[in-house]
């Protein structure tokens, strides 16, 4: 009697080929032959990754507006600066390719916020960060305002 292995799907063997295969099926309308337990865990994925990325980026935007606010150091205000653009630039564009995401923002601001704090007070343990966001916790005004004086 021989045993046989077990069947690995295409998935397993080539996810390349997997998702050509099934970009193919679903242009070609072919729903039934669609394996949709990968492909529903593949979009949870995609979904996760955006969301990570954008909270990852609010976290160094947040923690940049600290920096430039609260740490007195003229020499690195331009690094901050360019940090805080760059961030503002990528979020805006998180958030025009899924609007839904906003809601993440304003949902998650305090944690955000806490993680931002936890990332600047380590790096300058000497300067007195507010326990909480001081400004507007509009995504508009995070991604638009001027928070110091110039």
């Amino acid at each position: 009697m021989t045993q046989s292995l077990p069947q690995t799907s295409l998935y397993q063997q080539d996810f390349a080929l997997w998702a050509e295969d099934t970009i193919a099926k679903l242009k070609a309308g072919k729903f039934e032959q669609l394996d949709i337990e990968n492909l529903a865990e593949e979009i949870e994925a995609l979904v996760s990754s955006e969301k990570r990325e954008l909270r990852n980026r609010l976290v160094v935007l947040i923690a940049h507006i600290l920096k430039r606010i609260y740490v007195d150091s003229t020499y690195d205000n331009r690094g901050w600066m360019l940090t805080i653009e760059e961030q503002r630039d990528a979020i805006e564009l998180l958030l025009e390719d899924s609007p839904s995401l906003n809601s993440l923002f304003t949902d998650s601001l305090s944690k955000l916020y806490l993680d931002a704090l936890k990332k600047v007070r380590s790096e300058y343990r000497g300067v007195d960060f507010p326990a909480e966001w001081q400004f507007s916790r509009e995504i508009d005004s995070i991604l638009n305002e001027s928070f110091w004086k110039e």
